[in-house]
């Protein structure tokens, strides 16, 4: 059952009431490639005056690699295993605002982490909305395929059962970025302290 808000908290910015809800805990976005997880990301950071990071950047740092040479290189698999460590170390030094990968989530491991110590949100967006996104950059190793698109909608069926576990879903569609963001604050709001929710943000 949610909590319900006071007259107190009614009258107290959101983010003050977020922060406070929070507590120790992080936010993580979660969602396919394109769904705008590190714009989205750093824009809520600085709502909320937290720190923002975004995984995948934390990869090749710490590998000293761009990801599509990680997976040229070591392959998926390995992949998949450094960044359920990174996600796990950023996670201990929260609260922050993390950006994951888009297979992250799909680890269990990775799942489980992220419950106990964040609240996930799953940047959902419709597949012409990804595709757009996704054909103006041309760093993407699963997507290097005969058929983009259809490799997306294959992701898509695989993918979004396991990201409707997140806590929260918001709608990423062609708006701008800080509404985006407001839809995420507002659909967190109601997540954590009962505000009234919004029909495009909150499922």
């Amino acid at each position: 059952m949610l909590p319900s808000m006071n007259e107190e908290d009614v009258g107290e910015p959101i983010e003050a009431r977020l922060r406070r809800a929070l507590g120790l805990r992080s936010i993580v976005l979660v969602g396919l490639m394109g769904a705008g997880k590190s714009t989205v990301g750093r824009r809520l950071a600085s709502r909320l005056g937290l720190i923002f990071k975004d995984a995948d950047s934390e990869i090749e740092a710490a590998a000293g690699l761009t990801i599509p040479d990680i997976f040229a290189i070591y392959g998926e698999p390995s992949f998949r295993d450094g960044e359920e460590r990174v996600i796990s170390r950023l996670l201990r030094a929260g609260p922050l605002v993390l950006a994951t990968g888009g297979g992250a989530y799909l680890r269990a491991a990775t799942r489980d982490r992220i419950k106990e110590s964040a609240i996930s949100v799953w940047l959902k967006a419709d597949l012409d909305v990804l595709m757009r996104r996704v054909r103006k950059r041309g760093n993407r190793p699963l997507l290097l395929t005969e058929d983009p698109e259809a490799t997306m909608r294959d992701l898509m069926a695989i993918r979004h059962p396991v990201y409707a576990a997140a806590d929260v879903v918001v709608i990423s569609r062609e708006v701008s970025h800080d509404r985006v963001v407001q839809d995420v604050l507002e659909a967190l709001d109601v997540h954590l302290n009962g505000g009234s929710p919004n029909s495009i943000a909150a499922q």
